[in-house]
């Protein structure tokens, strides 16, 4: 099984990936786990995609592609993988489908989970972090004992500053520009199947699953 996960900050589709994959005994494959991997092996497009980053630069579609291709010839996506955060706008999508069809690989669905943008920045603006240990908090789901001390080891709460109203917010306005037209690309192809993302992650992953049996 074949699968891209697509969502905005916050909707929870790193988490449900992961899921799928424990599910389906596929590897849930991350752009920056594929970045790093491959960085700290020193592979010659490894070399290449440091070299952007070391510029500051984001690494051009074409390197990750190679990078991507690299990635899923390895024994561990033999019988299927799960993308998070590849393709993130329509130009990436199309390069994908050439290397797909390149390397005769056929997408089963692209799984998209919907959030209203109010509650998304309700969702990640209440989000906190132990600065000592990294325990995740939720001031309105899972709040620490104590409002400014971690539970497990008495350090500091705090918030993350990518975490503000604001920074959402930015975050949102980019995904809405340039990684929302994607849902309309795969639904042109009858590959996108979505699923409302305010629940429970269990009850999430539950209509996931039957879908996907």
């Amino acid at each position: 099984m074949i699968l891209i996960m697509l969502g905005a900050p916050g909707t929870g589709k790193g988490t449900q990936g992961k899921l799928i994959s424990d599910s389906f005994k596929i590897p849930n494959i991350s752009t920056g786990e594929i970045l790093r991997s491959a960085i700290e092996q020193k592979t010659q497009v490894g070399t290449e995609a440091q070299a952007f980053m070391n510029k500051g630069e984001l690494v051009p579609d074409d390197v990750m592609i190679r990078l991507i291709k690299d990635r899923l010839v390895e024994d561990d996506c033999r019988n299927g993988f799960i993308l998070d955060g590849f393709p993130r706008t329509v130009k990436q999508a199309e390069a994908l489908d050439e290397l797909f069809s390149e390397s005769g690989l056929k997408l089963d669905y692209a799984i998209g989970l919907e959030l209203e943008n109010v509650k998304i920045i309700e969702r990640l603006t209440s989000r906190r972090l132990c600065s000592a240990c990294g325990k995740d908090y939720n001031v309105i789901s899972n709040p620490p004992l104590k409002e400014t001390e971690c539970d497990v080891c008495g350090g500091e709460i705090i918030q993350r500053s990518d975490d503000t109203t604001e920074t959402v917010s930015k975050r949102l306005s980019v995904y809405d520009e340039k990684t929302k037209p994607l849902k309309d690309y795969f639904q042109s192809k009858g590959k996108l199947k979505t699923f409302d993302a305010d629940g429970t992650v269990e009850e999430i992953n539950k209509k996931i699953l039957n879908f996907l049996s």
